[in-house]
């Protein structure tokens, strides 16, 4: 693409980004109170622009994250949950992970320093020390800042949540010195969701997805109940701001009922 039809198309996405603005404005509608991404294709970013090097992929997804919360701030959000790294993600091959867990630790840095409230979500004791340390000391550091908070899911899996929170459940109520006959009369779903990595955080209102894959693969699965989801086609590395304000406009254009 040359330089001229490149201007042309930057200009008719600002002509239409603006646009967009104007009639989410003059719809009132709802805003997510709290969106969750998975920010999805950054090895085949990579790949389709010929880069040998995926992780050259994951470190444009990282780029991008700040630019997304930005977004979300600006239109206002007040929770965003980023999945970057899934317990099927730690299989992959040491020269993969390694780096793509020095980006994550580096994005996690920069988060900090630009004044994010951040929390680490997922099973810490999967990951590498100096990882964890990094979430660690990133949520202790920040855990008094106002504004949006950012959760980071990092080695995040949604069925190894729900096992940490009944088993989170089942230490406490022994620590009671109460027995599993005792639970059972009161067990709720509320119990279970005291223990999840969200404990004490709304529900996500929104999910959004890149790359053109239309499933969860593991994604909050029980705080997404009633989430309504977003599916765009671009890579995470090329999700513009029109691609979130057009996730905006579809979920305040959705009734959400409630099963009611």
């Amino acid at each position: 693409m040359g330089v001229r039809e490149l201007l042309y198309r930057n200009l008719v996405y600002k002509v239409y980004e603006r646009r967009l603005e104007r009639k989410l404005a003059a719809a009132d509608g709802p805003i997510p109170r709290h969106v969750g991404v998975i920010v999805d294709g950054n090895r085949r970013w990579a790949r389709m622009m010929g880069l040998e090097d995926v992780n050259r992929g994951h470190q444009k997804g990282a780029d991008k994250i700040t630019e997304l919360l930005a977004w979300c701030r600006e239109a206002g959000v007040e929770y965003v949950t980023l999945w970057l790294l899934s317990t099927d993600n730690l299989s992959r091959h040491k020269s993969e992970l390694e780096p793509l867990l020095q980006v994550i630790e580096g994005l996690v840095g920069k988060l900090v320093d630009q004044g994010w409230h951040i929390k680490p979500m997922g099973s810490l004791d999967l990951l590498p020390d100096h990882t964890a340390r990094v979430l660690k000391d990133a949520k202790e550091v920040t855990s008094d800042r106002p504004g949006l908070i950012v959760n980071v899911a990092v080695g995040y899996g949604g069925r190894r949540e729900i096992a940490d929170a009944v088993r989170s459940l089942l230490q406490e109520h022994a620590s009671k010195g109460a027995s599993i006959e005792d639970l059972v009369e009161v067990l709720d779903v509320e119990h279970i969701a005291e223990h999840l990595y969200t404990r004490g955080l709304p529900d996500p209102d929104l999910v959004i997805r890149t790359s053109g894959e239309q499933r969860l693969s593991g994604f909050l699965l029980w705080q997404s109940a009633h989430s309504e989801f977003y599916f765009c086609e671009a890579y995470w590395p090329d999700f513009r701001r029109v691609d979130f304000l057009r996730a905006l406009r579809s979920y305040a254009a959705r009734h959400r009922r409630y099963g009611s």
